[in-house]
């Protein structure tokens, strides 16, 4: 006689979007990591869902788009509802503010447990001090079962403006693949399609979405003041900026304006983001604000010494001196300056690399956020079990 499997549970992750970004990293690292003989996988998305798909390897996947229209997503909830109804999760999985409104729609489909994961402040508020964002979510506090969050003032927030007690909250930090992004072995290879050579040239970049809260053209601007102020650097240094978005525009006007569009290299968005961190020389992440961000956390384990802005979670990250530089948000004298101190110091560039690296692989290994996830997913009894032990 065949023993009967148990059935799988089925988890549904509702995002705005499903595209190139660190939440939806993470959750393709917990859809190809996560037990497959334990659970199964749903992506609701509340707009649309590009190739970035393709990452998840594991099979049986359902990607489902809503495409809602700019605005509030009311007229949608009928159809969610029904989607709820019809998949009947174990669990609803949202992801920041704008996914934060479905977590009344999964309690009325009595979806046992809604998790909701904070990974970083909303573009238009990136201090999160807007109040209507604090009531939205106040109001929505009592259909979530329980919150993540992804760096310690994203869960000070929550406990402090939010009133969510410490037995409903779990901070549990993005995980970085340490195989994959590792430090270059001898000189680095060249990139395909990159202009510049490594090791013949100096490569300062950053790899994220270029969207406001990320900021930059924050970094074009610092770039060229870094060489206005230092001509002798011309020969060598270069900039690299990984991602597409709305700034683009902006961000070449900057080097444009300035003469350096030759200097520059943005390719848009990139599969081989692993090979592009290890032909770089510098890590800059120049954000207005951050939860915790997952381009830094690969930069880092891929031994790069790293200067970035002192937002959100970034300081829990990057420790002044020993990891690299912070410098304040939108500061582009100290951005430059700070990347300026990198570039003339090699002996402080190879310490806060083999630091960096060091830390990557004892602070925020992969294996450790599947297994808090794994707990949390599987139900309150394996999280409170997970919680006492951590």
């Amino acid at each position: 006689m065949n023993a009967v499997m148990p059935r799988r549970r089925r988890i549904v992750h509702v995002v705005y979007s499903f595209s190139v970004g660190g939440l939806e990293n993470v959750i393709v690292q917990l859809i190809n990591r996560l037990p497959a003989d334990q659970f199964e996988h749903v992506v609701l998305s509340l707009t649309t869902i590009s190739d970035f798909k393709n990452r998840i390897t594991q099979p049986g996947v359902r990607f489902i788009e809503l495409h809602k229209q700019p605005g509030h997503a009311i007229p949608l909830y009928p159809r969610i509802y029904q989607l709820l109804r019809e998949l009947q999760p174990d669990v609803v999985h949202t992801c920041n503010l704008a996914a934060l409104e479905i977590t009344p729609l999964a309690w009325l489909a009595r979806v046992p447990l809604r998790v909701h994961a904070e990974h970083g402040w909303d573009a238009h508020d990136p201090q999160g001090q807007n109040p209507r964002y604090q009531r939205l979510r106040k109001l929505y506090k009592p259909f979530v079962s329980h919150y993540v969050s992804v760096s310690k003032d994203l869960d000070a927030y929550l406990a402090r403006a939010i009133g969510v007690p410490a037995s409903r909250r779990s901070l549990i930090a993005n995980g970085v693949d340490n195989d994959t992004f590792a430090p270059r072995v001898g000189r680095a290879a060249p990139v395909p399609g990159c202009p510049f050579v490594p090791g013949q040239h100096w490569l300062v970049g950053t790899v994220g979405r270029l969207q406001t809260v990320k900021n930059q053209p924050l970094l074009a601007r610092a770039f060229v003041r870094l060489l206005r102020e230092h001509p002798e650097m011309a020969e060598r240094a270069r900039l690299v900026i990984v991602g597409e978005g709305p700034l683009r525009g902006e961000v070449e006007s900057t080097l444009a304006a300035a003469g350096l569009q030759g200097h520059a290299w943005l390719p848009g968005a990139r599969d081989d983001v692993a090979d592009v961190l290890r032909s770089l020389d510098l890590f800059v992440l120049p954000s207005q604000a951050e939860g915790t961000s997952c381009t830094l956390q690969e930069a880092m384990a891929s031994g790069l010494p790293v200067v970035a802005t002192a937002v959100g979670g970034t300081p829990d990250l990057v420790e002044e001196g020993a990891t690299g530089h912070l410098v304040p948000s939108d500061d582009e004298a100290a951005l430059a300056e700070a990347m300026h101190r990198v570039f003339c110091n090699e002996a402080d560039a190879q310490r806060f690399a083999h630091t960096a690296r060091t830390r990557a692989i004892n602070q925020f290994g992969l294996d450790a956020m599947v297994q808090a996830y794994d707990a949390l997913f599987s139900g309150p009894q394996r999280a409170a079990q997970w919680q006492a032990a951590h």
